[in-house]
């Protein structure tokens, strides 16, 4: 399991205070001879250096995109042109690469990948909250709340742990909102142990040496030279022939995977352009449309994550619904339809699982405002890669997009789904902290059956 970053243990500090002599940088001599302690995540030296030399496969993952405000789903996935003018509003369906599915004229690149994914226009089972909660654990604000329930991310991390003792399972990128409930939950009854990583402030910060610049580290490492001396001196020290396994605890701790796969800087600026920069400037009181943080999402499942959620957008269109989709569709349609490609592209389709979904839909009528309010009866997501089957259209509305007319979805089943890519079975028990057995989600929670493909 990948543990957190860890203060000084009790030996440690009495070790530090005990010792008067110092490098030039602070550190105490005896501190410095136990290199370990300033690892990353609080591992120990055999815990780097087995780290360091660990092969693996690409594991199963999940990129989750989640539309904070509620995207209007028809105006995007699931159109109603013959709908009275007051219902289906300003866009037109262009037809996608699918022959019969049409999206909405504002998704060209995502109507070009059509057959690449999968759309469930019934999802339904949502209550009318502005939250991130149902979509990222299964259940309401109020339950999770009350019940400590925890994030999908975190019970991911429960059941399968790292993928190697340096990659934590579960990378949250949702930077810090305005409305406090579009952020998601952590670990809740599962402990802390199991909370993701925020990248957007400490936690990204511990996944480098903290508070030490990179000139500090290169100094101490030019003192690895003179440890053969200063081992001799130690009390109770046995470091025979550990010189080199500390050089070689320099070269992990001085890289980081995750702290790589974040730097977009590191990919090709033809790919960096392909998914389009955004900004990171937030919208309303929700996220930010930075589509770097969808190339980052695949960054990190590459370098093993096994979660990573993004917030992306604020679509609470109450007013002037179509003047703020022209403006801000299109760079959706750019980064999800890039991030889209390249899991395809990079033989990922079969172990990455991508979904994007918001916490509602929108009102059929458009309101005096030129906007659409609140929709929890019904609403849209999309899901590509994870083995899943595609170029496929699941569900369907009534004539004013309001209810689901055929195959009702529940928002919990596309959860199921997820969990079932993950290789989780969700009719399975975890244990919290007081060793109580819980159910993963209730039991009327089902992968959906179109999205499992025959072979699995």
């Amino acid at each position: 399991m990948w543990k957190r970053p860890a203060h000084l243990s009790p030996a440690l500090r009495n070790s530090a205070r005990s010792d008067s002599k110092q490098f030039c940088d602070g550190i105490p001599r005896r501190t410095m001879l136990r290199i370990g302690a300033l690892g990353v995540g609080g591992l120990c030296l055999p815990d780097l250096l087995a780290a360091e030399g660990t092969g693996r496969r690409l594991q199963k993952s999940v990129i989750m995109v989640y539309l904070s405000g509620g995207l209007p789903h028809q105006d995007t996935f699931d159109l109603k042109p013959n709908a009275p003018a007051e219902v289906r509003g300003e866009f037109r369906p262009v037809s996608t690469s699918v022959p019969g599915i049409e999206f909405s004229e504002m998704l060209p690149k995502l109507a070009g990948v059509a057959d690449r994914l999968s759309v469930i226009r019934s999802i339904v089972g949502q209550r009318d909250e502005h939250s991130s909660f149902q979509n990222m654990t299964g259940f309401t604000m109020g339950e999770v709340q009350r019940d400590k329930l925890p994030h999908f991310g975190s019970v991911v991390s429960r059941v399968q742990g790292g993928t190697d003792s340096v990659t934590p399972p579960f990378v949250d990128l949702f930077p810090t909102m305005q409305h406090k409930p579009y952020n998601s939950t952590g670990a809740g009854y599962l402990g802390s142990a199991y909370n993701q990583v925020r990248a957007d402030g400490e936690d990204l910060a511990s996944m480098k040496l903290r508070f030490v610049d990179a000139p500090q580290f290169a100094s101490r490492r030019d003192l690895l030279g003179q440890l053969d001396g200063y081992r001799r001196q130690a009390d109770n020290q046995s470091l025979d022939n550990m010189e080199e396994s500390y050089r070689r605890a320099f070269e992990v701790l001085t890289s980081s995977k995750l702290v790589d796969a974040m730097d977009v800087e590191r990919e090709d600026s033809r790919v960096r352009e392909r998914y389009g920069r955004g900004s990171s400037k937030h919208l309303g009181d929700g996220a930010p449309m930075w589509n770097d943080q969808l190339l980052i999402a695949r960054r990190l499942v590459e370098s093993g994550v096994r979660v990573v959620t993004v917030a992306y957008g604020f679509w609470d269109t109450h007013g002037n619904n179509f003047g703020h989709l022209k403006q801000h569709l299109p760079t959706l349609d750019t980064g999800i339809s890039a991030l889209v490609e390249d899991i395809y592209n990079r033989g990922l389709d079969q172990d990455v699982t991508v979904v994007v979904w918001g916490e509602f839909g929108r009102t059929p009528k458009i309101n005096a405002n030129a906007g659409r309010d609140h929709w929890a009866p019904v609403q849209s997501a999309l899901l590509a890669g994870g083995g899943m089957p595609t170029g496929q259209v699941i569900g369907s509305t009534d004539k004013t997009a309001a209810y689901a007319a055929d195959r009702p979805i529940h928002y919990r089943d596309v959860l199921a789904t997820v969990y079932h890519n993950l290789g989780i079975d969700t009719e399975n028990y975890i244990r919290d902290q007081t060793d109580r057995p819980v159910r993963i989600l209730p039991e009327d929670a089902r992968p959906v059956r179109e999205l499992i493909s025959a072979s699995a």
